[in-house]
């Protein structure tokens, strides 16, 4: 008796970057976030992951992107599967696309934390199931919708809002630019000379963005003030000359005096006290770092369970 072919299954739906979901999609795991955080407070997060297992892959290492996916997965009842460049195929050469075929098929969704954005666009061509960016060289959307919960939280939409990026026009600052078209805010990016996203990428979002150059300017009028560390996972040669030119981009109160009565300040951390942030700075009421962080928890929640239903 010949087997009955295996159903097809239907195309899955990723998030590699913000381009990925549309505003109303945006508005709608933003809610559900909130939602969640709030249920999870209560000691009720529902279990609406049961049975389902997340696969995660790690070229770069976390602390926040592991334990966020993992305290996740769990908190709804499902299960994490941790994989270091040690502990995977990946890490002795296998290719992308067969990874991605076999362990797609043993698992629910599979997030990726690595260095080349190709890496997940490659994964989730193969993939059968969802795939999310956990974190790369060029974006790391997961981040934003940790950043944009919070200051809906404590401020609300970030329509019509100014918001200014100050030091390295790394991947962080990337998915800001995408950002500021989805959420529709104004960005001013204030970096050093040769430090600034590439400008295609600042062209395609010319209605939003714009460069500055001096962080004063940036941070004139803003709601919202962000940075992110001078140096880089993979960067750490370069630490010392970045330091060195990055010296006048430091955030700190005299640098937020100039942005708005009640702007907020953001930084994804690891942050370097006396380095990109003044240590007074991060510990002041106007940071709320440590709320952006425990949202990745709540708006990765929000993330999959929107991924799972589609």
């Amino acid at each position: 008796m010949v087997p009955s072919p295996a159903p097809s299954r239907k195309k899955p739906r990723h998030f590699l970057t913000l381009n990925d979901i549309s505003r109303d999609e945006l508005q709608l795991i933003i809610n559900r976030a909130i939602e969640l955080k709030a249920l999870q407070r209560k000691s009720q997060s529902p279990e609406i992951f049961k049975n389902k297992v997340l696969g995660m892959i790690f070229e770069k290492s976390s602390t926040r992107t592991r334990v966020s996916f993992e305290s996740g997965m769990a908190q709804m009842g499902g299960s994490a599967i941790f994989l270091s460049s040690r502990d995977s195929q990946l890490g002795r050469g296998e290719p992308i696309e067969d990874a991605a075929r076999c362990m797609s098929s043993m698992v629910d969704a599979v997030m990726i934390r690595t260095f080349a954005h190709a890496t997940v666009q490659k994964f989730a061509e193969y993939s059968c199931v969802p795939v999310i960016n956990g974190l790369t060289d060029d974006f790391h959307p997961c981040q934003l919708l940790a950043d944009i919960q919070t200051f809906v939280e404590h401020r609300g939409s970030l329509s019509g809002k100014d918001v200014a990026w100050v030091g390295d026009g790394n991947n962080m600052c990337k998915t800001y630019i995408q950002a500021a078209a989805l959420c529709d805010f104004e960005l001013r990016i204030a970096c050093p000379p040769g430090f600034t996203p590439r400008a295609s990428l600042i062209e395609a979002h010319s209605q939003h963005v714009s460069l500055c150059a001096t962080p004063q300017e940036a941070v004139t009028g803003a709601d919202l003030v962000v940075t992110d560390t001078w140096a880089s996972m993979g960067q750490e040669e370069q630490k010392k000359e970045r330091e060195r030119v990055f010296s006048g981009y430091q955030v700190n109160h005299e640098l937020m005096s100039r942005a708005n009565s009640g702007a907020l300040f953001m930084h994804c951390l690891p942050a370097y006290r006396g380095k990109e942030v003044s240590a007074e700075l991060l510990d002041d009421p106007e940071a709320v770092v440590w709320d952006e962080a425990e949202n990745r928890l709540h708006a990765q929640k929000a993330l999959i369970e929107f991924l799972f239903n589609q």
